[in-house]
């Protein structure tokens, strides 16, 4: 039995992760484009080109984990050794001397140098950090509460630590908006590194009690070569699952269109609906606290009704109309003239109702992948859990990387040029903004519906899976 203190430890790791999906969701295009003066498109393919290095990197350090021969274990070896070049990498990538700033080529290099270094950092950590819930507990359903704790401090961060940092590092000073100001970003980048110091280093001391000492290597897995082709055929047996074919599918769409909007949301809120900087934490904020809450009180209401399904596909359904609702509003002049509450008031509305069918949603999804993992066992006779969440974790960079790579593109195609303030940008190029949002968004939500209904690994499917494996158990005893 994993306690709770043991949960919130393994837990506390995900901030990590989180913390560079505030600084890439949140700053860095802002930061490149709209403060140094770096092309949408440039900053987009510097991003896109490390995502290309984490599809090569990412199997590799997974293989090297796993056959790491230490008294330490193999997978807290990774943490120690990432925390601190992960945490100053976030400071080289808010903090470009001004010879860098000045040169197009080498502020686009500087862009690329640092988040291939963070992204490789990250993957180290990451990686291994995912891997140790295994070895935390073998339960499965504790295993799966583990991972929960992980989701939590996740989202928690991701929305959090930006919050807190337009609230104290960007607020606006002497009628000059805070987030316009290059001296700011390298206080939040150091911010960012306390925060990947402190975390990385609560996870890793406190789950040093579950470090088991390796003190043999698996002569199977000397052979890199062998190992290659081993994690291809692992990787290329969960595709062999129709359900996970369609959950993939699914994944794809869902997380384009959730960094499609974490990274917009942020424009928008500036230039769309003009909030300041203190407003924009309590959007960030607030509705993030409220989803939590209400995802905490609600969801075993929601499991114990409806099949999972079912209820993945009403998130998907309050997603889409929660997308469809507030801008509209706006562009057609249903909201008063000069009242400024009511839009802020909305949006938070907007926010909570969208970070609540996101939670579950993300929950559900997690829970399907446990009951598509027993129907995988079934199918094959052995559990594939990290080829399975390998998979999810490339799609997770994936979807993270396209929000910042499309709205580079598109600031470039609707004009908003470095230097712009809000209320000084043309109406065509606000409405260009928002236009950029429902392309990026709606469609993308549009194709998770296609393929969430296309699953129907229902609850009696998945108990007659489980008494076929207890029986086969009973067998092999």
């Amino acid at each position: 039995m994993v306690d709770l203190k043991a949960r919130i430890l393994y837990g506390s790791g995900g901030a990590v992760y989180a913390v560079k999906e505030a600084a890439y969701s949140m700053f860095v295009l802002m930061f490149y484009t709209q403060v140094l003066g770096l092309s949408g498109t440039i900053t987009g393919v510097a991003l896109s080109l490390a995502l290309v290095w984490d599809a090569i990197t990412d199997p590799l350090i997974g293989g090297w984990s796993d056959k790491l021969h230490s008294r330490f274990g193999r997978r807290h070896p990774f943490l120690a050794l990432s925390i601190l070049p992960l945490g100053l990498g976030f400071i080289g990538l808010f903090t470009p001397p001004q010879s860098v700033v000045e040169n197009t080529t080498w502020l686009g290099g500087w862009l690329l140098f640092w988040t291939l270094w963070i992204r490789t950092f990250l993957s180290t950590f990451s990686i291994p950090h995912l891997a140790l819930s295994a070895e935390i507990t073998s339960d499965y359903q504790e295993r799966s509460n583990t991972m929960g704790a992980r989701m939590v401090f996740t989202f928690l961060f991701s929305v959090l630590l930006p919050a807190v940092g337009l609230l104290w590092i960007f607020p606006s000073s002497d009628g000059v908006d805070g987030r316009f100001v290059n001296a700011n970003y390298p206080v939040y980048g150091a911010l960012s590194c306390i925060a990947v110091l402190i975390m990385g280093t609560l996870t890793t001391w406190g789950t040093r009690s579950y470090i088991v000492p390796s003190t043999t290597i698996n002569l199977a897995a000397k052979d890199p070569g062998d190992y290659m082709r081993a994690l291809l055929r692992d990787l290329m047996r969960t595709l062999e699952n129709k359900s996970f074919r369609y959950m993939i599918g699914y994944e794809i769409a869902a997380m384009v269109s959730w960094g499609t909007i974490s990274t917009l949301n942020i424009l928008a809120w500036t230039y769309y609906w003009e909030f300041s900087a203190t407003e924009v934490s309590i959007i960030l904020g607030l509705p993030s606290l409220v989803a939590i809450g209400l995802v905490m009180f609600t969801l075993r209401g929601l499991t114990a009704r409806f099949q999972k399904h079912h209820l993945l596909q009403y998130a998907l359904v309050g997603l889409i109309l929660d997308c469809l609702w507030l801008y509209p509003a706006k562009m057609l002049g249903l909201f008063p003239e000069g009242n400024e509450v009511i839009p802020f008031v909305l949006n938070l509305v907007f926010m909570i109702i969208f970070m609540y069918c996101y939670l579950i949603r993300a929950i559900t999804s997690y829970s399907i992948i446990g009951d598509i993992t027993d129907e995988h066992e079934l199918n094959h006779g052995l559990r594939q859990e990290a080829a399975f969440y390998a998979v999810l974790n490339f799609i997770a960079k994936f979807a993270a990387i396209f929000g910042p790579v499309y709205a580079g593109i598109a600031l470039d195609v609707i004009g908003l040029e470095t230097g712009m303030l809000p209320g000084s940008v043309p109406l065509a190029t606000q409405n260009g903004l928002v236009y950029a949002m429902g392309l990026g968004i709606i469609p993308a939500l549009m194709v998770a519906a296609y393929f969430v209904l296309k699953i129907n690994l229902s609850k009696a499917r998945v108990e007659d899976i489980q008494a076929q494996l207890r029986k086969r158990r009973e067998q092999t005893e």
